[in-house]
């Protein structure tokens, strides 16, 4: 965002809220979302800049004399094949495996970990303001859902009483009786594993409503990450990524 940024996004405070040099970033970022940052510099870098803007209009660029071909020619000259997006890669796969590390617990079922991983890919996210308005159907996709989950936690108390019942007459009863018993628990089994999906999803839903997920894991984050994660803790890889992605992806 170098070359964009103009005088009126930045605002200089030489103390602010027991900090010096303060440089405060305040703009609409991508799809209009407002990006606030507050970043303490060294006092050259805050001297620049104020030289930077003297005698512009609030709509002048910062830094005027730059452009993206002359800051891509000056990072290929420290480093080959150094450009700006290799900072935001390297920032981005670097949160991504901290994170991972950090929430992934090995006993957790597939659906836990997922949500882990989403998670992690939040964290990547909000580092790269990939950030988004509250999508129009969410609200009523979200009722939709609490109602699966009453509707399952209704079956689920039927479903008891059930296995309480037919383990009493399993106690004393005949072959068929604890058949049926055993039928009837592997089926509460099952729908407590439903439920506890749903209510993963819910949660999932909620914590991404204002986040862009698919942004950094697909343009920001070394996939060797995500597909050595899947391996080492036995999460198939479709989970995360879809047919066309793991075919652009295969070299991982």
């Amino acid at each position: 965002g170098c070359c964009s940024l103009r005088v009126e996004h930045i605002q200089l405070h030489e103390h602010k809220d027991d900090k010096d040099y303060v440089v405060v970033f305040d703009f609409l970022g991508k799809d209009s979302i407002r990006y606030y940052n507050e970043v303490p510099v060294e006092k050259r870098v805050f001297k620049n800049l104020q030289l930077f803007m003297e005698n512009k209009s609030p709509g002048d660029d910062l830094f005027d004399r730059l452009n993206t071909a002359v800051m891509n020619k000056h990072l290929n000259e420290l480093m080959e094949g150094l450009t700006a997006k290799v900072f935001r890669t390297y920032n981005a796969s670097w949160t991504l495996q901290q994170q991972l590390d950090k929430l992934t617990n090995p006993d957790d079922s597939i659906s836990e970990k997922i949500l882990s991983y989403n998670r992690a890919n939040r964290a990547v996210a909000i580092l790269c303001n990939h950030q988004r308005a509250v999508p129009k159907g969410h609200q009523k996709s979200m009722e939709k859902l609490k109602e699966k989950i009453d509707t399952k936690r209704d079956t689920i108390k039927d479903a008891e009483r059930q296995v309480k019942d037919a383990q009493k007459d399993a106690k004393h009863g005949s072959v068929k009786e604890k058949q049926i018993y055993e039928k009837k628990k592997k089926m509460l089994e099952r729908l407590r594993e439903q439920l506890a999906k749903l209510e993963i999803q819910e949660t999932d839903r909620d914590e991404n409503k204002t986040i862009a997920l698919g942004t950094s894991k697909l343009n920001y984050l070394d996939p060797r990450i995500s597909v050595a994660w899947c391996k080492k803790f036995d999460v198939p890889i479709e989970k995360i990524y879809n047919k066309t992605q793991r075919d652009k992806f295969r070299w991982a």
